[in-house]
């Protein structure tokens, strides 16, 4: 696997959570993409639940 680097030039308000955070940067960092992972993948869930709402699974035939 090959090594990425992402650079980060953090502002005050960065600072701040970073310190808030208590753990090292990567950590945080770490921690808020998963969290924007989860926010994804609830973002696809409601757009999917929202387009299937109408759905009745009951009219449909028995799958075996």
């Amino acid at each position: 696997m090959t090594s990425t680097t992402i650079g980060f030039r953090p502002n005050d308000e960065d600072l701040r959570i970073l310190k808030e955070a208590g753990g090292s940067t990567t950590e945080t960092i770490r921690q808020a993409l998963r969290l924007l992972d989860q926010q994804l993948w609830l973002e696809r869930f409601h757009a999917d639940a929202e387009r299937l709402r109408d759905e009745d699974v009951n009219d449909e035939p028995e799958a075996w």
